[in-house]
C-alpha cells in the first residue's frame, strides 16, 4: 500500500521554521536583557548575603557575651526540680463536638495531649480540668489514643459541663492539695491593694474568648480560667463568648494588642492559651509570656521593639535589617535575663 499523499489544504513545513524564526518584541528583549543583568550579578549578592550572616550571628554573639546570666536557685544541680503546684485552674471546656468536623475534633484532642504536657514540664503548675468530657473525642482518646490519658497525673477528665467543674476546682484549690501562693503570686508580687492573706478566699470564673470586650491583665490565685475547646476555622464566630454571657459568666481575652504588634493574622489554638497563661505565671510578663509563644513565621514584635524601630528613623531596608536585628539580639538578652523588655530597652 502506497503511503498516503499529504493534503492539498495542509499548510507547508517551511511555516512552522519561518514563525520560530520571527524577531523578537521590544518587551521580549527587555526581558532577556534584564536575565542577563540578574545573573551577572549573581555572585556579587551572594557575597552581600554572606557577609549580612556573618555580621547578624556577630551582632548575636556579643548579644549573648554581654548577657547577665539570670541567677540560679541554690539546688538548680539537681536534674529534674519539683515543680510548684499553684492554687489556679484551667478548664478546657470540650462542649463543643457538634460543631467541628472529623479533622477539626482530632486536632482538639492533640491540642488538649499538649496542654498536658506543657503543664507537666512547667516550674509552675496549674490544676488542668477537662469538661464535657465524651462523644468522638473521648472516643478518640479511648480507641486510637490507646487510653493514655488514663494514665495522665494531675489532670481530671470530667463528662459534666464547665460551671459544674468550676465548683469542683474551687474546692480542690482551698483543700490540702490545692498548691501554694508561689512565685506572681506571693505577697510582694500581689496588686497593691491585695495581699495573700486577702486572696486566701478569693477568686473567680473567666471565660477566655477574644470575642470578649474586657482584657485580662493578671492572673489571679484561687481563680479558674476556662479555654473554649473549639477548633472551627473561625465558621462559629463568637459561639464560646455567647455560651458565657448566655450563663452570666466573666469573659476576658489575653492582652495580645497591648504588647504585640502582628504582621499577619494570627489564631490562638487552645494549647498556645495555655502556653502563654504558664509563661506568665513563670515570668510574671504578658510581653515576655508572648514573645516565648507566638511563632517567628508570623512575625510578632513587642510593641517596645516596635517603638524603638520606628523612633530609629529607617531610611532604607539595609538599615531596617540592621534594626530589627539589634532588636531580635535585645530579645534574646530579655529571655536570658528574664528581664521585662521594657526594662532592657531602658537599660540599653
Amino acid at each position: 500500500m502506497e503511503p498516503s499523499q499529504p493534503n492539498g489544504n495542509s499548510p507547508p513545513l517551511e511555516s512552522s521554521t519561518e514563525q520560530t524564526a520571527q524577531p523578537m518584541s521590544k518587551n521580549q528583549l527587555k526581558k532577556v536583557r534584564r536575565q542577563q543583568v540578574w545573573e551577572d550579578k549573581r555572585e556579587r549578592r551572594k557575597e552581600i548575603r554572606k557577609q549580612k550572616s556573618k555580621d547578624k550571628k556577630q551582632r548575636k554573639r556579643e548579644a549573648r557575651e554581654n548577657a547577665v546570666p539570670a541567677a540560679l536557685p541554690e539546688d538548680s544541680g539537681r536534674k529534674h526540680l519539683r515543680p510548684t503546684q499553684l492554687p489556679i485552674t484551667i478548664i478546657i471546656d470540650c462542649g463543643f463536638d457538634d460543631y467541628m468536623l472529623d479533622a477539626e475534633r482530632t486536632s482538639l484532642a492533640s491540642q488538649i495531649t499538649r496542654c498536658y504536657a506543657d503543664n507537666q514540664k512547667s516550674p509552675f503548675q496549674t490544676h488542668l480540668a477537662i469538661s464535657s468530657f465524651g462523644g468522638y473525642l473521648k472516643k478518640r482518646f479511648e480507641t486510637v489514643l490507646a487510653g493514655h490519658h488514663l494514665n495522665w497525673k494531675d489532670v481530671k477528665f470530667h463528662e459534666e459541663d464547665f460551671e459544674q467543674v468550676a465548683v469542683h476546682a474551687t474546692a480542690l484549690m482551698h483543700g490540702s492539695q490545692g498548691g501554694r501562693l508561689a512565685g506572681i503570686f506571693e505577697s510582694n508580687q500581689l496588686p497593691k491593694q491585695t495581699s495573700a492573706a486577702e486572696n486566701v478566699q478569693t477568686g473567680e470564673l473567666v471565660y477566655l474568648t477574644s470575642d470578649s470586650p474586657d482584657t485580662l491583665t493578671q492572673l489571679q490565685p484561687h481563680s479558674t480560667y476556662v479555654l473554649g475547646g473549639l477548633v472551627d476555622r473561625n465558621r462559629h464566630k463568637g459561639l464560646c463568648y455567647k455560651r458565657a454571657k448566655d450563663r452570666g459568666i466573666k469573659t476576658a481575652k489575653l492582652p495580645i494588642a497591648e504588647y504585640m504588634q502582628m504582621a499577619s493574622r494570627f489564631v490562638l489554638t487552645t494549647n498556645h492559651v495555655m502556653e502563654i497563661m504558664l509563661r506568665y505565671l513563670e515570668l510574671g510578663d504578658w510581653g515576655q509570656a508572648l514573645l516565648h509563644v507566638v511563632p517567628k513565621r508570623k512575625g510578632g514584635v513587642l510593641k517596645a521593639i516596635a517603638a524603638e524601630v520606628s523612633k530609629a528613623g529607617i531610611e532604607d531596608d539595609a538599615d531596617k535589617e540592621e534594626v530589627e536585628d539589634d532588636a531580635e539580639a535585645l530579645k534574646q538578652q530579655a529571655r536570658a535575663n528574664s528581664t521585662p523588655l521594657e526594662e532592657v530597652l531602658v537599660s540599653g
